[in-house]
C-alpha cells in the first residue's frame, strides 16, 4: 500500500491549516486505496487569530500542536520524516503555509521558508517522488524548485509574485489541477478561488489521483 506524507500547518485557516483542505486530502488518500501520515514542523506559530473576528490574539501556539488537532493525535514532527519511507508528500493549503512554513504571507517573493519544510522538498525531489500542494501552498514549493509550473487559481497578485520566483503560473478553475513533469508537482487552487466544501474535495481527489497515476 503507497504511504503518503501530509504536512500541516497548523490548526484553521487563518493562522494554520485549512480543515477541510487537509482533512479531504486525508480523506481522498484513504478512499483511494493509499496511507497517510501527518506531520508538522515542531514550533512556533507565526501568530493566533480569533477565527470569530479575524483579529490577532495575544498568545502562543506551536504548530506540531496544534496540527495534533486534525491528526486526532497520530502525528510526527517534519524533522523525522524522509522521503525513504513515504511514496509522496502533500501540503494542504491554509496561511499557515503561507506563514509557518514560509513568510509568503508577509514578504511575498522575498520570503524564506523554514529549513524542515525546504529540506522535505528537496529531499522528496531529489528521490524523483510527487509532491502535491494545494491553495497557497504552492507558492511555498515555488519558493523552494524555482522553475516549477504550479496554480493558485486567478488571483493576478499572488500569480505574479509566484512569477517573480521563476515558476510558471497556470490559471485553473474548481477541482482543475496543473502538472509540472519534471519535478512531479501537483497542485490544486482550493479555496485561493471562492469555493464550496465540495470543491475542495474535488481538488484534493484530483492531486491525491494524479499522485497514485505516477506512482504506477
Amino acid at each position: 500500500m503507497k504511504k503518503i506524507a501530509v504536512v500541516l500547518a497548523g490548526c484553521g485557516v487563518y493562522d494554520g491549516a485549512e480543515i477541510h483542505e487537509a482533512t479531504l486530502t486525508m480523506l481522498a488518500i484513504a478512499q483511494q486505496g493509499a496511507e497517510y501520515q501527518c506531520f508538522a514542523p515542531d514550533m512556533e506559530q507565526a501568530h493566533v487569530v480569533n477565527h470569530l473576528n479575524g483579529e490577532e490574539m495575544n498568545e502562543k501556539r506551536n504548530v506540531l500542536v496544534e496540527a495534533a488537532r486534525i491528526a486526532r493525535g497520530n502525528i510526527k514532527a517534519l524533522s523525522e520524516y524522509s522521503p525513504a519511507d513515504y511514496d509522496a508528500i502533500v501540503f494542504p493549503g491554509g496561511f499557515g503555509a503561507a506563514k509557518n512554513l514560509c513568510t509568503f504571507a508577509f514578504d511575498g517573493p522575498d520570503c524564506t521558508v523554514n529549513k524542515e519544510v525546504e529540506d522535505a522538498i528537496r529531499a522528496t525531489v531529489t528521490a524523483e517522488k510527487p509532491v502535491g500542494a494545494l491553495c497557497i501552498s504552492p507558492a511555498l514549493i515555488a519558493k523552494v524548485l524555482g522553475d516549477v509550473q504550479v496554480t493558485i487559481g486567478q488571483d493576478q497578485g499572488t500569480a505574479d509574485a509566484i512569477e517573480t520566483l521563476g515558476a510558471k503560473h497556470v490559471k485553473t478553475t474548481h477541482g482543475e489541477i496543473v502538472v509540472d513533469e519534471k519535478y512531479k508537482v501537483i497542485t490544486t487552487p482550493c479555496y485561493m478561488l471562492d469555493a464550496t466544501i465540495s470543491q475542495i474535495a474535488d481538488g484534493a481527489n484530483n492531486v491525491v489521483a494524479k499522485i497514485l497515476e505516477m506512482l504506477k
